[in-house]
């Protein structure tokens, strides 16, 4: 370690020499040593000029991300954040990878003005290794997939595919499935807790696999038996997939990208996850068609069956689409919920308010959640939104600019990487009264707390035409969810503070070590 130390040590100051030298040489109209960043703000209004992390030609800012000396960390974006805007402001520039400009936005008029700058078709720069991975395999997918494809090519994906969970409406059709899987999942947790059983995280991924399963390819996946718990079956396996994925997005997309040039071992666990989740998806949907070809035709279509009758779709966008969705399905919810759980266990008093909703709504613990028990679920709605402010499923949103745009004066030249960073601006108190406090009053309105916030602030799943295309059906499962659990049983933590690490979406940095106690 002591060796370490030294090295990074020794590199820090000679990369910082060559900066100061570098540096100075090509700006020396517009620094001095000793001017500072709220001085150069005042006197330059151009793009070079936004303040910002020191970036070194050949490294960028990655040498601020090395260990021991470093004062960022890819998985604690909300931290890094929250220093840079401390430090720098609402508009920051950097370059963590060379001649590759980001711009991180903490104001909510200027992530306004990002998506309305985000043109027909909404470009991110985002899951780059996995478009490589599938663009290098042509006879399995036609597109990169919906989550890292732009362009036209995007967009007849999303077109197709939004049409079966756009609207309030189209999500309802899963309401009494996913209530039964929910109570099946409700029942399963009441049983004696087995030893092994003190972190729910794997339980809540269980959960949500099998919603997803049922949504997307309408089939059970029988996800919560003693067969699937066990380390080598096909549901475990899959929740292992996604969560190597997800951890290797990250670091793929904002690393030195030497991926692109040879295999690398961050590269070769994301291939070896996505050849599984694929075979998966090739065998379940192989079965689904086989299936969909004696399916009585006066049946209303399944999602999945809606996009097999698609003629804009084929074999291998589907391919692509179920891999998505497995992909993005069960790692959003599951943290997303495990925060959820965690604030309704830490705040008893939120916990008792919506179990008194529930009481009201919910005739027995097993009643079903209907339509008419949504539309009156305000306060659960709230516990969920509240939560969703302090723990969003990711830091912010990202988009390569279209065209020129001004953000708190600078102009900023189009194609450049612009990321929100919402949770930021959500912990400060200039936007929400006890910034920090979980208070779901605050969304009511008519209650004292009730403020309204500015449109741009909460967007826990993105915003416009590229917003997260199953929004609907999540906040649906989780307000089910909430209502059936707390109906049911007094939730405990035994844990300590709960944060979060990034990768790419937020995660837990603990076990989620609740107690479920069986209301009389």
């Amino acid at each position: 370690m002591t060796f370490y130390v030294c090295f990074y040590s020794l590199l820090y100051k000679i990369m910082r020499f060559f900066y100061k030298v570098y540096f100075l040489n090509i700006n020396n109209t517009f620094l001095k040593r000793n001017v500072s960043n709220e001085l150069l703000t005042r006197n330059c209004k151009s793009f070079h000029c936004i303040p910002g992390p020191l970036s070194l030609p050949g490294i960028g800012t990655l040498y601020q991300y090395f260990p021991v000396i470093g004062q960022y960390r890819f998985d604690t974006l909300h931290l890094n954040g929250f220093k840079k805007y401390q430090k720098f402001g609402p508009v920051v520039r950097e370059q963590i990878v060379p001649d590759v400009n980001i711009l991180w936005l903490f104001d909510p008029s200027d992530i306004e003005t990002m998506f309305r700058h985000e043109g027909k078709y909404p470009q991110r720069r985002s899951h780059l290794a996995l478009e490589k991975y599938r663009l290098d395999r042509p006879n399995v997918y036609n597109s990169g997939g919906l989550l890292p494809t732009n362009g036209p090519e995007w967009f007849r994906i999303r077109s197709v595919l939004q049409k079966g969970l756009s609207s309030p409406q189209a999500v309802k059709r899963f309401l009494k499935g996913s209530d039964q899987i929910i109570q099946e999942w409700i029942e399963f947790i009441g049983q004696p807790p087995k030893k092994h059983r003190n972190d729910y995280l794997p339980e809540i991924s269980r959960l949500f696999l099998e919603l997803t399963g049922y949504s997307m390819l309408d089939i059970r996946l029988d996800s919560f038996s003693y067969h699937e718990h066990q380390k080598h079956s096909r549901t475990s396996r899959l929740i292992k997939a996604a969560y190597v994925t997800n951890s290797c997005i990250l670091k793929t997309d904002n690393g030195p990208q030497l991926w692109k040039k040879f295999e690398t071992p961050l590269y070769r666990k994301l291939r070896k996850s996505q050849e599984y989740m694929e075979d998966v998806a090739i065998d379940l949907l192989s079965l689904k068609m086989s299936l969909f070809k004696e399916r009585d035709k006066y049946t209303p279509l399944t999602l999945l069956e809606t996009y097999l009758s698609s003629p804009e779709l084929d074999f291998k966008d589907i391919i692509g689409v179920i891999c998505d969705f497995l992909l993005a399905g069960i790692d959003t919810t599951t943290y997303t919920t495990s925060f959820l759980l965690y604030h309704l266990a830490i705040n008893p008093e939120v916990q008792h308010k919506a179990y008194e909703e529930s009481l009201k709504l919910l005739k027995t613990p097993q009643s079903a959640v209907t339509e008419d028990v949504l539309k009156e679920a305000v306060y659960t709605k709230a516990v969920l939104k509240e939560s969703l402010r302090l723990r969003p499923v990711s830091v912010g949103i990202g988009r390569i600019l279209q065209n020129e745009a001004v953000f708190s004066t600078y102009p900023v030249p189009a194609e450049t990487v612009v990321v929100s960073q919402n949770q930021i601006s959500c912990r400060l108190d200039k936007y929400f009264e006890c910034a920090d406090k979980f208070l779901p009053d605050r969304w009511i309105k008519g209650h004292p707390l009730y403020k309204q916030a500015h449109p741009f602030l909460l967007l826990p799943f993105g915003h416009g035409p590229r917003s997260c295309i199953a929004r609907r059906l999540a906040e649906q499962n989780m307000v089910i969810l909430t209502l059936k659990v707390v109906r049911n049983y007094k939730i405990e933590w035994a844990g300590g503070t709960l944060d979060s690490r990034s990768l790419l979406i937020n995660k837990p940095d603990g076990p989620i070590l609740l107690t479920f106690k069986k209301r009389e």
